[in-house]
């Protein structure tokens, strides 16, 4: 079976464009909030390690992890480090009700840099569009996103997947004469 490939890319671009995570802008200013069973402090590194059945949330933003590495800089929260089977997340779209979700074994973000990457069985959905991948990474600064299949895959899962939902049609007025 032959495949087109720039079939392929069109459809992958067009799941990219369809999912512009913009996060809820109003949940940067909100606080951060962390539960877990244990959590250690390094005051001096600026580094928090929680452990155990971690929620960490700001706003609309929602991580459930394992383990949650937090690295904080003179601005605050600068790295955050989550693992777990598997972490996830979920947040609201900017000015959309709708949600964007996250799954993964790691999940790791750089606030400087806006750069979020989901590594190991990465998923990401948004409405009934869906990413698959082995990691799937995404700028917020420049909206870029890169999904990457297992090069060495000897199945059909280890290979990026997107599902594209048909959206809903407005269907317009019949015109009178």
């Amino acid at each position: 079976m032959k495949i087109c490939k720039s079939g392929f890319y069109a459809g992958l671009c067009a799941v990219l464009l369809a999912l512009p995570a913009q996060a809820e802008k109003a949940d940067r200013s909100k606080p951060v909030n962390l539960e877990a069973d244990t959590v250690t402090l390094d005051d001096i590194k600026k580094v928090s390690v929680y452990q155990g059945n971690v929620i960490l949330s700001q706003g609309t933003l929602t991580l459930h992890a394992d383990r949650v590495q937090v690295t904080q800089n003179t601005n605050g929260i600068d790295k955050i480090s989550a693992s777990g089977r598997p972490a996830a997340f979920r947040q609201k779209v900017d000015g959309r009700e709708e949600f964007i979700e996250g799954f993964s074994e790691r999940i790791e973000f750089d606030s400087a840099n806006s750069q979020l990457e989901l590594i190991g069985q990465a998923q990401l959905r948004r409405g009934g569009d869906e990413l698959r991948g082995a990691q799937i990474s995404y700028n917020s600064n420049t909206e870029f996103y890169k999904v990457v299949g297992q090069p060495d895959a000897k199945t059909p899962s280890g290979r990026v997947r997107a599902v594209i939902r048909p959206k809903a049609s407005i269907e317009q007025p019949a015109s009178r004469p």
